[in-house]
């Protein structure tokens, strides 16, 4: 019965650990939160220089006053289909943790919509899709106003293979 307990109080850590305010976004009519720790700034869109032979989703490198941050389009990296820039399309600069270091990296969204806090009894793990679908990158599910938002650990959202690439373009 105790490793019962031990079971349902873990669960219960992770899913309070989830607990928290969220920056939620849209992308292709969706709303998606990052956990607001992660997020260093919010800029409008502004000229990409590209960078030769990176994956698609990468669009190449910003100067941040003063700072070479790699921007990758985030409808590209979740296989959605491309969109023209709109002026609400801007970039979020985020904070992720590399084996070398953390770096900052720019994901660009269709719009940034708000600042939510979510609470646990809100959030419910992600659903299980089958082996091929790699979920990794979902944090949970929060259910709002008759919706839900998906919540992504931004630290799980490129490979390792993936963050490589990064580190060398910045």
């Amino acid at each position: 019965m105790t490793e019962l307990t031990e079971t349902m109080d873990q669960a219960v850590k992770v899913i309070k650990d989830k607990e928290g305010k969220y920056l939620t976004f849209s992308l292709a009519g969706e709303e998606y939160g990052i956990g607001i720790l992660k997020i260093k700034e919010i800029i409008g869109m502004m000229p990409i220089t590209i960078v030769p032979q990176t994956p698609e989703f990468v669009k190449g490198v910003i100067n941040l006053r003063g700072k070479v941050i790699p921007v990758l389009d985030l409808r590209l990296r979740f296989s959605i289909e491309k969109s023209e820039y709109t002026e609400r399309t801007c970039i979020i600069v985020v904070e992720l943790k590399s084996r070398a270091a953390n770096i900052l990296i720019g994901i660009v969204v269709d719009s940034v919509s708000e600042v939510l806090n979510i609470k646990a009894e809100d959030i419910e793990d992600t659903p299980v899709f089958g082996t091929r679908l790699d979920t990794a990158y979902i944090l949970g599910m929060a259910k709002m106003e008759g919706g839900v938002k998906i919540l992504l650990d931004i630290d799980r959202v490129l490979s390792a293979k993936e963050m490589a690439v990064l580190d060398e373009t910045a």
